[in-house]
């Protein structure tokens, strides 16, 4: 199914009561750089139980679901936060939990989600894709939460857009990290509904960034996919059913070389001690180069979850 209307604010609303007891209502910080193009804020999602974001729409979409959905428990298609998320709510809950996962997601990810109690199944990178348009797997039973295009998940997601607002009354742009497009159509839901002259902007790494030549083009367009550190976001393609949400609420895409992210990753560390995964500093690489424009931006870190190994490389000056 597509989406073509924004998320209802009555809805988002209602996420945000709803999840009350499971998600962080995070905080929204200044970068500390001084010769900025702009005044850079960081909403701190990087600080939320599971490291990422994703806990917001994987609860409300479960706390949502009957019984009767929920009695042979839950299953999702995640490369690690979305799994983290359901599966930090399903044993909260007290049901079963499936993962099914690209084989090279990264092992700190894997690690979380067997260690909240989940079942992790990795399959090859495109049978993965694939489940995010079939939204099936052989196999599977229980309740699929789709980690990307089920509403009462972008719902969830988008009360990181109240939160903004509420902090942040007068921002002039938001740049938000783009996976597979629940994270940003959400925040744009609630942001188009109350303060609509807001910029609001994807961000994608270089190696892996369908949305901007399918915003270009009018249309999905296909991309090569490489893999990278920055596993968080990126594919080799728009999902058809999220691409007339995002193609109408989002004013570009900004995309940013890998070596610009991991550059992030590094002075996020030193100037703010926030560890940030490399979907979540992408943004504010985008901020950094001025690509979102003056005044007030804020930055969405979307999770922190990156390797030890992988962060203690980018400390001393590499990219992994």
């Amino acid at each position: 199914m597509s989406h073509d209307e924004p998320i209802a604010l009555a809805a988002i609303e209602a996420a945000q009561e709803r999840i009350k007891s499971a998600a962080l209502r995070t905080p929204l910080v200044r970068l500390n750089v001084d010769d900025a193009p702009a005044e850079i804020y960081l909403k701190l999602e990087n600080l939320q139980p599971i490291g990422s974001f994703k806990l917001r729409g994987a609860s409300n979409a479960m706390l949502l679901a009957s019984p009767e959905q929920l009695a042979r428990g839950v299953w999702t298609a995640s490369a690690g936060n979305m799994a983290q998320g359901v599966a930090w709510q399903a044993r909260r809950m007290g049901i079963a939990c499936t993962v099914v996962g690209p084989d090279h997601a990264p092992q700190t990810k894997v690690a979380a989600i067997t260690r909240l109690g989940a079942r992790f199944i990795p399959v090859p990178f495109a049978d993965w894709f694939a489940i995010l348009s079939s939204h099936t797997y052989p196999g599977m039973d229980g309740h699929f939460v789709h980690p990307v295009s089920d509403p009462n998940v972008i719902a969830g997601n988008a009360t990181i857009g109240l939160e903004i607002l509420e902090d942040l009354p007068d921002v002039d742009a938001i740049v938000i990290p783009y996976g597979g497009g629940g994270l940003s159509a959400g925040i744009a839901s609630a942001v188009r509904a109350l303060k609509p002259d807001t910029r609001l902007y994807a961000c994608e790494v270089e190696t892996a960034a369908p949305l901007a030549p399918s915003l270009a083009a009018g249309a999905p367009t296909q991309v090569p996919y490489t893999a990278t550190f920055v596993d968080g976001i990126g594919g080799p393609s728009v999902l058809a059913e999220m691409w007339p949400l995002v193609s109408k609420l989002l004013d570009g895409s900004l995309v940013m070389p890998v070596t610009a992210v991991a550059d992030a990753v590094r002075l996020l560390v030193e100037r703010n001690r926030v560890v940030a995964e490399g979907a979540g500093a992408t943004p504010v690489a985008a901020a950094l180069a001025g690509q979102a424009g003056a005044g007030k931006v804020v930055c969405v870190v979307s999770g922190g979850n990156l390797d030890s190994a992988k962060l203690a490389k980018i400390l001393g000056g590499e990219t992994p």
